[in-house]
């Protein structure tokens, strides 16, 4: 959890010299990237993006030009791996 934490720290903060903040929506792609590449934890990031957390604290750190629009199922989905995306598909398919 912690290194999710950081990395999502990192990459938005905006008061390093060296680089501006990057928005939502590229912290996000790239947090999903390095889940798929199983670099930080699928459990942790989901967590972050289920529980609102990264919402809450883009709202209270984050410059509002950073504060773009996402829609998490896009990043919560994205980071399955396909056959446990497709199971769930029949699942869902099965109770409809």
């Amino acid at each position: 959890m912690l290194a999710v934490a950081d990395v999502f720290e990192a990459l938005t903060a905006s008061d390093r010299p060296y680089k501006e903040g990057k928005t939502l929506s590229q912290t996000l792609n790239i947090l999903s990237f390095m889940v798929k590449d199983q670099h930080l934890d699928r459990d942790a990031f989901e967590l972050l993006l289920s529980s609102g957390l990264y919402l809450r604290y883009a709202q209270k750190y984050l410059k509002p030009e950073q504060i773009d629009d996402i829609n998490i199922d896009d990043y919560l989905t994205s980071t399955r791996p396909k056959a446990q995306r497709t199971a769930e598909s029949s699942q869902q398919s099965a109770k409809a």
